[in-house]
């Protein structure tokens, strides 16, 4: 079980890590010259709030589907972090802070059903 809540507080831990790297990096550090700051923070914060009460109630179900999310994630810090030589420590924070929420849900998942089953 104790294994179990480290995951959880991996997972949470890179969940608000790619929270706040959005936010500040989008409007306050590198605000785009092209798009609005609020469209681009619409487009990238909305999926991430929708599971927010499942990952702080602990939901199995619903870290698996942020697993699932966070790929989206790692796929735009792949992008971010070989196109644009501006955007690149962006990038690589991206790729790190995912794989920290991916790791994190799918042990706490694998971890929380196999406490599940052994009772």
């Amino acid at each position: 079980m104790r294994a179990a809540l480290l995951c959880k507080y991996l997972a949470l831990t890179g969940y608000g890590a790619i929270l706040l790297l959005i936010i500040l990096w989008n409007a306050w550090l590198a605000p785009s010259e092209k798009y609005p700051t609020g469209l681009i923070l619409i487009i990238l914060l909305i999926p991430l709030l929708i599971p927010l009460r499942g990952l702080l109630h602990g939901r199995p179900y619903t870290y698996a589907w942020v697993s699932m999310l966070s790929l989206l994630y790692f796929i735009l810090g792949v992008s971010d972090a070989y196109s644009d030589p501006v955007d690149r420590i962006y990038g690589w924070l991206m790729i790190a802070f995912s794989l920290m929420l991916f790791c994190g849900a799918i042990l706490f998942v694998y971890l929380n059903a196999k406490t599940r089953r052994t009772g």
